[in-house]
C-alpha cells in the first residue's frame, strides 16, 4: 500500500506560487500537478489540487493506453457483464471479457483498478486532513472538502464492490472487506469488514451532503450536493435501504431533466454541460488534456478513427436489442444491419450487426468524449427498483419508471406489471438505458444473480465462443466474482489477507 499510494501521489506533485485565493480559486484549468505540502495552505492551492482529482478520471496510467482513468473501468464492468459484446479478436481487455482477470493476482486490469482507487483516496486524503486549515473562506473550504468526501466515499465504493464478497442485505456482512484509507500516514493497514466499509462511506457521504449544500459549482467535472446525493442512492440500493435510496434519488434529481428525443438520438459526445440529464461526466479539454488514443471515445465510440473502434466496435446483444420497442428512441442508439448511414465511418472500419452509435465522437480525429458518470435517468430507475423491491409500492414503482420511459417512447404506457413482473421490467429497462455506462457487472453481482451470455456465430448479436474463453456462465456466489488483491499490495502490506484463490 505505501508504495503505490506514495507512487501514485507523486504523480500530482509540482510547484506552485502561492497567491490569494480570490481570484485562483475560480480557476478552472484542470492540472495533475501540485504540492502535497503546499495543496493545504490556501483554498486556491487546494482548487489546483481538486482539479488534479478530477483530471485523475482521464488521466492515463502506467504506460499502456487501455488505462485511462475511470472509463477503464466503466469498460471493464461492462465487458464482465452479457449484454456489452466485443466484434473483433483484437480486443485489448481480453482477460476481463474471459473472466481469468479476477483470479489472477498479477493481471494488469486488476493491479489498475486497486491502484487508480487508491490514487482517488490518497489524494483526496491530503485535502480531507489538511483543507480545514487552509487560507480561505468557510465556504470555499467547504467546496473542497465536500468534494473530496465524495471521491474518498466513491472510490472505497467501488473497491468494495470488486474485492470484496458482495452485500448481503440479509447478512452480517462480517467478510473482508478493503482498507478503509483515512489519511496518508497510516499506509500498512488491514482489511475492514464489508459492512465497516459500508458504514464509513456512508459516513463520509453524509458529511459531503452537509458541506455542499447550496454550493454551485463550477461545471459538471466537479461534484455537488445533487451527485453526493445520487451516490447515497446508489449505495443504498445495493444494501437494500429502499427508502433512503428513493429520498436520496428523489432529491438528487430535483435540479434535472431527461434530455428530448432528438437529443438522446443524437448520442452521448462532449455536450454535458449543456445536456439537462447529464448531472456528472468527465469533460476532457482539448489540448494537452487530451490523450489521442486512450481517452474513453477511443474505445466505446462508433466513429472515431483508431484501430480499436475500426477493428473492434462495441455491440448489444440481440436479445437485449429485441426486448427494445419498435417506438423506443433508444432503439436507435445500436444499428442491426451496422451500417450507421448518418456516422462518418472511414472505408476501415469494420461493420458488424447491432453495434452501437450511442457513443460518438465529435471528429473521427479526436478521441474525447465526456465521460458520463451519473444522468438523472438513473436516479429514475433507482427510485422505481427500490419501490418495487420493497413491497407494498408496486404504484409508485410504475409512476417513476413511467416518468423515465415516456420520455423514450411516445407510446409508453403506465405498466400494470406487479411483483417480479415489474421488477423484471425495470431491470430490463435499466439494462438499456444505461448500457456501457459500467453498472451491469455490479448489477448482477449486487442482486446475487447468474451471468448468462448468449453465444453465437459472428455477427448474429451474441459473443462468440473463443473471444470470451467458453466463460457463457458463471453462477452466482462463484469465487470468481471477487477479484484477487493484487500481489503487489500482498507483498507490500503483511497485514493484508488475500481472497481464496
Amino acid at each position: 500500500m505505501k508504495n503505490i499510494i506514495i507512487k501514485l501521489t507523486l504523480v500530482l506533485l509540482f510547484s506552485v506560487v502561492t497567491t490569494g485565493c480570490d481570484d485562483e480559486f475560480l480557476e478552472t484549468q484542470p492540472t495533475n500537478q501540485v504540492s502535497a505540502d503546499l495543496a493545504v495552505e490556501t483554498t486556491a492551492n487546494g482548487m489546483i489540487l481538486l482539479n488534479g482529482l478530477h483530471r485523475s478520471l482521464y488521466h492515463k496510467f502506467y504506460t499502456r493506453i487501455i488505462f485511462n482513468g475511470i472509463g477503464s473501468q466503466l469498460i471493464i464492468n461492462e465487458l464482465a457483464g452479457d449484454d456489452f459484446v466485443d466484434t473483433g479478436s483484437n480486443n485489448t481487455w481480453t482477460t476481463v471479457y474471459k473472466w481469468t482477470a479476477s483470479t489472477s493476482d498479477t493481471d494488469l486490469f486488476t493491479d489498475f483498478a486497486w491502484s487508480f482507487y487508491y490514487h482517488l483516496i490518497a489524494n483526496a486524503n491530503i485535502l480531507i486532513n489538511g483543507i480545514d486549515g487552509a487560507t480561505g473562506s468557510q465556504a470555499e473550504r467547504d467546496y473542497i472538502k465536500g468534494q473530496a468526501l465524495v471521491y474518498r466515499a466513491f472510490a472505497h465504493y467501488q473497491l468494495v464492490q470488486l474485492f470484496a464478497g458482495r452485500y448481503d442485505q440479509e447478512g452480517e456482512n462480517a467478510q473482508l472487506g478493503v482498507p478503509y484509507k483515512l489519511n496518508t500516514e497510516n499506509l500498512l493497514v488491514p482489511r475492514d469488514t464489508v459492512d465497516k466499509v459500508y458504514e464509513l462511506l456512508n459516513a463520509d457521504l453524509d458529511l459531503a451532503i452537509e458541506l455542499l449544500d447550496a454550493k454551485s459549482r463550477l461545471n459538471k467535472s466537479h461534484i455537488n450536493q445533487s451527485v453526493a446525493l445520487g451516490i447515497k442512492a446508489r449505495v443504498a440500493l445495493t444494501q437494500g435501504r429502499y427508502d433512503v435510496a428513493i429520498t436520496n434519488a428523489t432529491e438528487a434529481l430535483a435540479d434535472f431533466t431527461l434530455m428530448s428525443q432528438e437529443t438522446y438520438a443524437a448520442g452521448f459526445k462532449s455536450d454535458s454541460e449543456n445536456n439537462p440529464e447529464f448531472m456528472w461526466a468527465s469533460q476532457i479539454i482539448a489540448g494537452d488534456q487530451a490523450i489521442p488514443f486512450s481517452d474513453y471515445g477511443a474505445w466505446v465510440s462508433r466513429n472515431f478513427n483508431g484501430n480499436a473502434v475500426r477493428g473492434n466496435p462495441r455491440a448489444i446483444t440481440k436479445v437485449l436489442y429485441d426486448e427494445i420497442s419498435a417506438t423506443d428512441v433508444r432503439k436507435t442508439l445500436w444499428d442491426p444491419t451496422g451500417e450507421h448511414p448518418d456516422v462518418e465511418l472511414t472505408s476501415n472500419h469494420n461493420k458488424h450487426p447491432y453495434t452501437n452509435q450511442k457513443f460518438l465522437v465529435l471528429d473521427i480525429a479526436d478521441s474525447r468524449i465526456d465521460i458520463p458518470l451519473m444522468r438523472a435517468a438513473e436516479m429514475y430507475l433507482i427510485i422505481a427498483e427500490a419501490n418495487a423491491r420493497k413491497g407494498g409500492a408496486d404504484g409508485e414503482a410504475a409512476q417513476a419508471l413511467f416518468n423515465l420511459i415516456s420520455t423514450r417512447d411516445l407510446e409508453y404506457t403506465l405498466s400494470t406489471n406487479t411483483g417480479q413482473a415489474l421488477i423484471d421490467e425495470i431491470m430490463i429497462n435499466r439494462r438499456v438505458e444505461l448500457w456501457g455506462e459500467g453498472f451491469r457487472f455490479y448489477d448482477l453481482k449486487r442482486l446475487n444473480q447468474d451471468l448468462v451470455r448468449e453465444v453465437g456465430p459472428a455477427d448474429t448479436g451474441t459473443h462468440q465462443a473463443s473471444f470470451i474463453g467458453n466463460v457463457s456462465y458463471v453462477p452466482a456466489g462463484d469465487k470468481r466474482w471477487v477479484f484477487l488483491i493484487p500481489k503487489s499490495e500482498i507483498d507490500a502490506n503483511p497485514l493484508i489477507e488475500q481472497n481464496p484463490l
